[in-house]
């Protein structure tokens, strides 16, 4: 639901947001009580001694305010677990509620002060009942430090500005009055995301690049979350009836329905090439990224097999640009991919903002020029990540009209001008001139790859890309796909019948047991709506008002802003798909199966347990591994280039 407005702004929590918090109070607060009142009566015959009446004061008055405490904590968990996301009626008793919980703050502090005073001229008096009231002492005050630090957590610094804007009914406001506030407060959350990312990635350098990247981000991050309503907690709740629900329409599809068409014998012998392709070139992508990749995949003998060259100082006929432990990367390479020293052209680990770390190898089994571009592993990466608005392409080629994601145009255009102004091209085939050039990438290096190759295409006509995992590929991650999820999540709150603890604690338990998608609903029955002590704010009620890239009517993805229109993986795609579930706590081996796929497929976010893992370069060989292996072998197998780009 809207965050809670309290002291005149909103704050990043909700009225239903406190009952595992509230639960936790609640238990130490009882275990406390309980221990006060076991150490005042085994020893209050004890308290005789010199400031031994205030410390019976202090055990007495603390018993009392303890108990007030609980009783306001008790009624605050019972009240925020009525109701639902999108019905907040039952919980209006919400703010009066943690109006008095704070002020019950006040006599606490100050009865955890006089204690802690009175213990200073009480050190004659029963050694247990000192150490007792000095343990009481110190929980109250971790108690209120933890108090103090989770409404920090929770403080909006928009939460002036949105407090009024929440509280406006949709016909209070014209569209004018509307499309002011709105575009205010994009201004500014757009000045408090940028305050936010300089914070967190105050170790990078401010050079031009990094500056771009700060204020393209910022205005990413405003323009996505500034016109909605939702707090964290609400998100992890639709993300969890996302899941829930996808998992129940998959479960009641017909079987002849998953399958579109059965593949053709060519198609079939194309893909096993292709396969077999991927699987080579994955090792050079997988290499891109260097000793950190390949410790993570070797973790008991990686530092053995590379330590002797993280120490070795050699020269060699390969060019090292930039970075540190040079040699340490180098020997990662040459055990993931297998080849010699004098098979690399160059390998350069220099990195920042829009300039990615690439390699060019000879690779002689397949008898190409490999070009493998690194994907995100630094702060730098991740800023180019996110300069997600969309840029314009001149690729000097019949295409026309292109535009693409402007960090990963940005960073296909560094490589680039170092393959072609530096010569690295052209010393790689002056040594090997028969040979075609291959050009590979994982995540954010796959979508440089691309780039890259329509950019080579005029000198390089036979150029085939291989961009594993590319931006709209595993993940489906683009800004498109990402305000349909935003979309999905309103809807799918706005429909449920289930308060949100429950919502949670069962998402939990499905994630990690497994369970029947079905038996958690999320629709309103009708009976479930007579109950209703306030009519359901909707999905309108989500947004800030005035938000008009919402249409609720339709189901079809979400129109992106002209910054970010839709973007699209690149080439063919073949999709590499799980057998069944692995299960959340079992031995079981994955197995996978290939498809050639269509683009159209990918246009929605799915949400699973495993959706940020499956992208990881590391499980992707693995796949490769347990599907080629499974294959036909077809090692001679050669995919005939054409005139074109050839992508997978």
């Amino acid at each position: 639901m809207p965050g809670m407005v309290l002291f005149g702004r909103r704050w990043a929590i909700a009225s239903d947001d406190l009952v595992f918090p509230g639960f936790l109070e609640l238990f130490l607060r009882v275990l406390w009580w309980i221990g006060i009142l076991t150490l005042y009566v085994m020893y209050r015959g004890k308290l005789d001694c010199p400031g031994g009446a205030l410390l019976s004061s202090y055990l007495t008055v603390l018993l009392v305010l303890l108990a007030v405490i609980i009783c306001t904590v008790l009624a605050i968990v019972c009240v925020s677990m009525r109701g639902t996301i999108c019905n907040p009626g039952p919980r209006k008793s919400m703010a009066k509620l943690l109006y008095i919980r704070l002020a019950l703050f006040l006599p606490e502090m100050v009865w955890a002060s006089l204690g802690a005073s009175w213990i200073a001229h009480s050190v004659h008096c029963d050694k247990a009942v000192v150490n007792g009231i000095i343990a009481t002492v110190i929980v109250s005050w971790i108690i209120i430090v933890s108090t103090v630090v989770t409404i920090v957590i929770v403080f909006d610094p928009l939460g002036g500005k949105m407090a009024p804007y929440s509280s406006a009914a949709p016909n209070h406001l014209d569209s004018q009055e509307s499309s002011q506030l709105l575009n205010g407060l994009k201004t500014a959350a757009t000045s408090v995301w940028e305050t936010r990312i300089k914070f967190l990635c105050c170790c990078i350098g401010k050079d031009d690049h990094t500056r771009v990247a700060f204020s393209s981000m910022a205005e990413l991050f405003s323009t996505y979350f500034s016109d909605t309503d939702l707090v964290p907690s609400d998100i992890a709740a639709g993300l969890t009836l996302l899941h829930q629900q996808q998992d129940s329409i998959r479960n009641n599809q017909e079987p002849e329905e998953r399958i579109s068409h059965s593949p053709g014998s060519s198609q079939e012998a194309d893909l096993d090439a292709e396969l077999e392709n991927c699987h080579h070139y994955m090792q050079f992508a997988a290499a891109a990224y260097g000793w950190p990749l390949y410790i993570y995949r070797n973790p008991f003998t990686g530092l053995c097999r590379i330590g002797g060259d993280c120490c070795r100082s050699r020269t060699a006929d390969y060019d090292l640009v930039g970075g540190d432990q040079l040699n340490c990367h180098f020997g990662s390479i040459l055990q993931t991919t297998g080849l010699q020293y004098g098979d690399f052209v160059h390998i350069s680990f220099h990195d920042k903002v829009y300039e990615l770390p690439f390699l060019v190898a000879l690779d002689h089994r397949k008898e190409s020029v490999v070009v493998a571009v690194r994907g995100t592993m630094s702060l730098q990466d991740i800023l180019t990540d996110l300069s997600a608005e969309s840029e314009t392409l001149d690729l000097e080629c019949e295409v026309q009209d292109c535009s693409a994601h402007k960090g990963i145009s940005q960073a296909a255009r560094y490589v680039y001008r170092r393959l072609i102004n530096d010569g690295i091209l052209s010393q790689a085939f002056s040594l090997a001139p028969e040979y075609r050039l291959v050009i590979v990438g994982h995540s954010l290096g796959a979508g440089a790859a691309a780039l890259l190759s329509i950019m080579l295409r005029k000198s390089h006509p036979h150029v085939r890309c291989y961009a594993y995992s590319p931006p709209r590929g595993l993940l489906r991650l683009s800004v498109t796909t990402l305000e349909d999820l935003k979309k999905r999540i309103l809807r799918v709150i706005a429909h449920c019948n289930k308060p949100k603890y429950k919502i949670l604690l069962y998402g939990c338990w499905y994630e990690l047991f497994g369970g029947d998608p079905d038996n958690f609903p999320t629709e309103l029955d009708g009976g479930d709506q007579r109950d209703l002590t306030q009519p359901l704010l909707g999905e309108q009620s989500l947004l800030t008002h005035g938000s008009p890239a919402y249409s609720f009517s339709s189901d079809s993805p979400l129109e992106s802003p002209s910054k970010y229109p839709p973007l699209y993986p690149p080439g063919r795609i073949i999709h590499l798909e799980e057998e069944g579930t692995s299960g959340r706590f079992s031995c079981y081996t994955a197995q996978y199966t290939a498809k050639w796929s269509h683009e159209s497929e990918f246009n929605k976010i799915l949400i699973g347990p495993k959706m940020l893992t499956d992208h990881m370069p590391d499980i992707l060989m693995r796949a490769l591994d347990s599907v080629v292996a499974d294959r036909p072998a077809c090692v001679s197998c050669q995919a005939h280039g054409g005139a074109h780009v050839d992508m997978v």
